[in-house]
């Protein structure tokens, strides 16, 4: 009976945990649970003319971040910042930035408010 149950929960779910960690000194900052999706913009489009890549026509590049809930572990959030730098609590290497009144991703999608970790200071770690 219990090897039922194991494959059961092995078919729901095919795909491994994902973590986030800080690559300066590897600690967890999320886990895949905190990542707020959201839909990818319309590129070049959606941004302002002066801040377009004129060289550029093609579609939007994969996000370069991820967009995440308020945690506990972002000091400047709980000092109650509207925007502000988002430091690793372990080593305080810039990891993203946030601000309430929301950001542009890099695809166009305005998000609303924002927790912006970059992909480029974070490592994505399957469990």
């Amino acid at each position: 009976m219990e090897t039922t149950l194991n494959n059961v929960n092995s078919v729901s779910d095919p795909r491994p945990p994902v973590i986030y960690r800080c690559k300066k000194c590897r600690r967890i900052v999320a886990t895949e649970e905190h990542v707020v999706p959201h839909d990818r913009g319309e590129g070049q489009k959606c941004f302002k003319w002066n801040k377009r890549n004129q060289d550029s026509d093609a579609d939007a590049p994969e996000c370069s971040s991820i967009f995440v809930e308020p945690m506990k572990w972002m000091q400047a959030v709980e000092e109650g910042c509207v925007g502000d730098k988002l430091q690793c609590i372990g080593c305080k290497a810039r990891l993203g930035s946030f601000n309430w009144a929301g950001m542009q991703c890099n695809c166009g999608t305005w998000i609303n408010p924002a927790f912006q970790l970059h992909k480029s200071w974070i490592d994505e770690c399957r469990v």
